[in-house]
């Protein structure tokens, strides 16, 4: 189980890091949520999180960065209905054009993943929430 979620997440933040909004809100089931401490009001569904996606990548280019997310110390635990609640850490670094690299951010993510049934298997996040420090 810890490959697969190790997996999950590699993948699914490798597709914000690389600017793929779509396919990063595809990681997400149709109703999902996600709360980050940073902003007041959740992000609900996958349009609303498509847009999220690309305005960290706008705000990350206009900051003329590349940003990437380290994700691990994975928590992983079992719950009913076949649920998983991971709990995780995350480092964003920026890269400017010079190659200089820097934390952007750390955050504790914690996320209700569901097993997508059907063509799309695979794990999805229902519901995350984003506690960046100092936030």
């Amino acid at each position: 189980m810890y490959a697969e979620v190790a997996g999950f997440y590699a993948r699914q933040m490798r597709r914000l890091d690389e600017g793929d909004a779509e396919g990063w809100a595809a990681t997400f089931t149709d109703d999902a949520v996600c709360r980050i401490s940073t902003r007041p009001e959740p992000l609900r569904g996958r349009a609303a999180l498509t847009e999220g996606a690309r305005a960290a990548t706008a705000a990350g280019a206009a900051a003329g960065e590349q940003r990437r997310h380290m994700t691990g110390m994975f928590d992983i635990e079992e719950r009913p209905g076949g649920l998983l609640r991971v709990r995780a850490n995350t480092i964003v670094y920026a890269t400017d054009a010079r190659g200089r690299s820097r934390v952007h951010q750390v955050c504790t993510c914690t996320d209700i993943l569901v097993r997508a049934a059907g063509p799309r298997r695979g794990l999805l996040v229902r519901d995350r929430r984003i506690d960046v420090d100092g936030a």
